[in-house]
């Protein structure tokens, strides 16, 4: 089955259409649209088993891999479900008049959030599920308030359509306007260069390359009204090990990072790309048996070839660069198909080379992950602080040795939007307190989240409403406050 890409009065009828449906969806009640959602959730495990296959002979991703993405896709929908209906989130402020006040009158102020609009969500690469067609952004955009209109990704095309009918459905079933979803395919780049061009189109999702997702942003701040590109790009999650704790547990730290290396085969956004460790015994002891651990992790099929290629092109660059010795490469399963194959490889640099060489800190995206070599923790911290922004900073090591270098945490926390002690940065939490996000150039806006309720904030501003009668009022911001939601009245929380 092929698909057409979207004409381009076709992509301006499904924004139109969608924002034709805002101007009812973003006043429904959080009642309806969460109800919305768990229909949406409901209609993609009513796809069964057709989706696990379909999803897994357009990736080469496992069962087990598809069957958990599509439980994160339906649990983000009910989680989201569950956020509107409660509906604190519209973060709801009354400051009542003081009419007598001296030497001037305070007038009556509330604010809340309000759904932006028409949102374009960009399908990903590398989760079929999760990050695309009813994926996280396309989830928290509906729960805002705003219709949404996906450009399908090319490589998961027939999973992406199936997706797609099952929010139709949904809609059908829920009462929603015919144009709060739309779902639009396009290979090339004019589809998606029309969508964020369009007057109509509001803000912009988007998961996936470093080099596509800023041309989206540079796209949308080229508009005669610029509109926010939130999108999660590049990361290379530098794992600090630190010297004492890692000459204890050299082993045990090389096998934790071997499975967070090769988890997947590498294709995630919180990859751990860059290793930072000091010279000396625990060093050369963890890059032993890490070199033991890669050895014997059996390649996996990449996505599709267009990743396989791009990878093996990135790492002989990187592996060419000077000072750079190649540590371990994993062997090739030839009955498995070479040429897609993503073979697990670790490599070292000394870190005055790294501090040279710009090149050095570019994310290779696969199964990749280099060592640096630092002459000390002076020289270590050098290197972070050289890291661009990154999604996830990590430090191994015990308590007591952590706490002798607050200038470490102090410059991880102003590299990364997620910090992390004694773990991997693979395997992201879907949680109100995660933030999946980081400064530039791993996102586009380090202020905002792609997982968690906090996601929803990308799609919503806030509105002041000044000396407005009640009965006028939005119900979150009524004397009565009827939705019974919290609410900073007059600098207290109430409810």
């Amino acid at each position: 089955m092929s698909f057409k890409d979207a004409t381009l009065s076709e992509v301006d009828s499904a924004v139109q259409e969608a924002h034709v449906a805002f101007l009812s969806y973003k006043n429904f009640s959080g009642k309806k649209k969460a109800a919305f959602l768990r229909a949406v959730a409901d209609e993609i495990e009513g796809l069964g088993d057709e989706l696990v296959k379909t999803a897994m002979s357009e990736t080469n991703l496992p069962e087990a891999r598809i069957i958990g993405e599509r439980g994160r896709t339906t649990g983000h929908c009910r989680m989201f479900a569950d956020y509107i209906e409660e509906g604190s989130w519209v973060e709801a402020r009354v400051d009542t008049a003081i009419p007598d006040r001296t030497p001037a009158p305070k007038p009556d102020i509330r604010k809340k959030l309000v759904a932006l609009g028409p949102v374009v969500v960009f399908g990903a690469a590398n989760f079929p599920l999760a990050y695309s067609t009813a994926g996280g952004d396309t989830a928290s955009a509906l729960a805002a308030g705003c219709p949404v209109i996906i450009k399908a990704h090319p490589a998961h095309a027939k999973t992406s359509e199936l997706v797609a009918k099952a929010i139709f459905k949904a809609m059908q079933t829920s009462g929603m306007p015919k144009g709060v979803f739309q779902h639009l395919h396009g290979a090339g780049f004019e589809v998606g260069q029309a969508l964020v061009k369009h007057p109509r189109v509001k803000a912009v999702g988007f998961t996936g390359s470093f080099a596509g997702g800023k041309a989206l942003f540079d796209l949308a701040n080229q508009r005669e009204v610029p509109i926010p590109v939130f999108a999660e790009m590049s990361s290379i999650n530098p794992v600090v090990l630190l010297p004492e704790s890692l000459e204890k547990n050299a082993k045990g730290t090389a096998a934790l990072l071997a499975g967070s290396i090769t988890l997947g085969v590498g294709q995630f956004c919180t990859n751990p790309g860059l290793i930072l460790a000091v010279e000396g015994k625990g060093l050369e002891q963890f890059i032993t048996e890490l070199s033991s651990e890669i050895s014997k992790a059996v390649p996996g099929l990449m996505l599709h070839e267009g990743i396989a290629a791009n990878y093996v092109k990135k790492m002989a660059e990187a592996l060419a660069q000077k000072g750079v010795k190649l540590e371990v490469q994993a062997a090739t399963e030839s009955s498995k198909g070479d040429k897609n194959q993503g073979r697990p490889t670790v490599a070292s640099a000394p870190a005055a080379e790294f501090l040279k060489n710009p090149s050095l800190a570019e994310e290779v995206f696969g199964p990749f992950s280099l060592i640096i070599r630092c002459k000390d923790m002076t020289e270590l911290n050098s290197v972070v602080s050289h890291v661009h922004g990154q999604l996830t900073s990590s430090v191994i090591g015990e308590e007591s040795e952590v706490s002798k270098h607050p200038s470490l945490l102090n410059i991880l926390t102003e590299k990364a939007g997620r910090l992390i002690i004694n773990g991997v940065p693979t395997g992201v939490e879907v949680c109100p307190s995660q933030n999946h996000g980081g400064p530039f150039p791993a996102t586009t806006d380090s202020r905002f989240t792609a997982v968690g309720t906090d996601a929803l904030k990308r799609f919503a501003r806030p509105v002041s409403y000044q000396n407005f009668p009640d009965a006028l009022l939005p119900d979150e911001l009524k004397n009565g406050n009827p939705l019974g939601i919290w609410r900073i009245y007059n600098g207290d929380w109430k409810k």
